[in-house]
């Protein structure tokens, strides 16, 4: 699907007070940034920001990052944060944006940086070429291993079901393990307690397409 360009977004993404223009002069640092010790959560791939904002606002203990390659998404983003923090007593302080490309991710964060990776409604890059551009695939799973805490986890959640079966075969190929899997996320329970949906998830669920979430953790 072709996105529609915002004039003016890079202009005013670089202008933002919430978003990081050199993100790479935070490497091992982010903790410094937020001024706490408190725990770093990112999404790769954040869109329009709805899931990382809302998580931001319910848990005001764990520092946020999301990451977004295309400035006419991200800058909606940016609309909900200044909407959000318009007049209030209280902003929301521990949640910053990123517009970078997710390959380059390692220039960003140091080993054991990050505590948890959100993964939601990625490209599917349908493409076999494209495989390795998936951020769910082995060679994205070795990437996010440079940073990601010993203890830490990927959360995955999609409704592309050949997207949702590659990630499942590529796990144990990247050395990591399966923690949890359903195919039917908002009929289950246990895995849709405290969910919170993400613009598609919302819009594809509304057309009675199945949610798909899996938790990866490093093989132990």
């Amino acid at each position: 699907m072709r996105l529609r360009n915002v004039k003016g977004s890079r202009e005013t993404i670089a202008d933002s007070p919430y978003t990081i223009n050199e993100p790479e002069l935070q490497k091992a640092k982010w903790n410094e940034f937020f001024g706490n010790d408190h725990p770093i959560h990112i999404e790769v791939g954040m869109g329009k920001g709805r899931f990382i904002t809302e998580l931001a606002q319910k848990n005001p203990r764990i520092n946020y990052i999301g990451i977004e390659k295309y400035s006419s998404v991200l800058v909606r983003a940016l609309e909900k944060m200044e909407l959000l923090n318009s007049g209030q007593d209280n902003p929301v302080t521990n949640l910053i944006f990123i517009r970078m490309d997710a390959e380059n991710i390692c220039d960003v964060f140091a080993p054991n940086e990050v505590d948890r990776i959100y993964l939601n409604f990625s490209d599917p890059w349908p493409k076999d070429r494209h495989a390795k551009r998936r951020l769910t695939s082995k060679e994205f799973f070795r990437r996010y291993d440079q940073f990601l805490a010993q203890n830490g986890r990927i959360e995955f959640k999609t409704d592309n079901r050949p997207l949702f079966d590659f990630s499942l075969e590529e796990i144990p190929l990247a050395g990591w393990t399966l923690s949890a899997c359903t195919f039917d996320l908002h009929h289950d329970d246990a895995m849709n307690e405290g969910n919170i949906m993400t613009e598609y998830e919302e819009k594809f669920s509304s057309l009675g397409n199945p949610i798909y979430k899996l938790i990866a953790v490093r093989a132990q």
